[in-house]
């Protein structure tokens, strides 16, 4: 039996917009009259170093009236010690503790993407954004696919595509001088009989499948989310506009 929501994506327009073109993709399936590609990419704060973090897209989405659920393994960034354990059904980390947290903790570190990163994830807080530190299992992902509710991921391109390392500077594959390279994708459904789960794609011509619809075993891509934290990835965002917030699962 095979769960297919009618998500459909455009074409990433660069190599630095898989983030703005699935935010695009996720607007278009829950709302009539969404914006233009054109207008989600002017609009999504982009990082010095090209491209954007799954935060900017969920903040971005809070503005536009969406609940907002960001899960993240992101060790880069949190430490497991800062979330509840064990985590309860309706139990969500006090936001005001989790941005004391990220504030003192930024005051050690140099890195200007880490700066960035931390003042994406104090404003998702602040405007209402909740985030979970929770395992990635088949269990999460299905249950939110099953009421009908795709999920933007950022993972590992390097490991889902199985393909050389890139150099930051001029996106050329390089596998001596290549660091791990993140993307977006959106997940939009589940095929039980074959454990997979279906991808929305805006990399239209990737290097390992070469459309931007196809079938991911679920270990492979659980995988790649996880080794997304290389890159400040290894998230799943959930959004959902406020009328639909009766089907959100805590």
């Amino acid at each position: 039996m095979t769960s297919r929501l009618p998500l459909a994506i455009l074409a990433q327009p660069d190599d630095e917009s898989c983030g703005p073109t699935c935010l695009h993709a996720i607007y278009s399936y829950w709302e009539k009259e969404s914006l233009s590609l054109d207008e989600v990419l002017g609009e999504v704060l982009r990082v010095e170093t090209g491209g954007t973090l799954a935060v900017h897209l969920g903040s971005h989405a809070l503005r536009r009236g969406y609940r907002s659920i960001l899960y993240t393994n992101d060790l880069q960034m949190f430490d497991p010690t800062w979330f509840p354990v064990p985590v309860g059904k309706h139990r969500d980390v006090d936001p005001v503790f989790l941005t004391g947290k990220l504030l003192r903790q930024v005051a050690n570190r140099r890195s200007q993407k880490f700066r960035s990163a931390t003042e994406g994830y104090t404003r998702f807080l602040a405007s209402g954004g909740k985030i979970r530190f929770r395992d990635f299992t088949p269990d999460l992902i299905r249950k939110y696919l099953d009421r009908g509710i795709p999920i933007l991921t950022g993972l590992s391109a390097t490991y889902l595509y199985n393909t050389m390392r890139e150099i930051p500077e001029s996106n050329q594959s390089d596998d001596l001088k290549g660091r791990p390279c993140g993307h977006f994708v959106v997940l939009r459904g589940y095929d039980r009989i074959r454990r997979k789960v279906l991808i929305a794609d805006p990399y239209a011509r990737n290097p390992r499948y070469n459309e931007p619809y196809y079938a991911v075993n679920m270990r492979r891509l659980i995988h790649a989310v996880l080794l997304g934290v290389l890159t400040f990835d290894a998230n799943l965002l959930v959004l959902i506009p406020e009328k639909e917030s009766e089907v959100l699962i805590s």
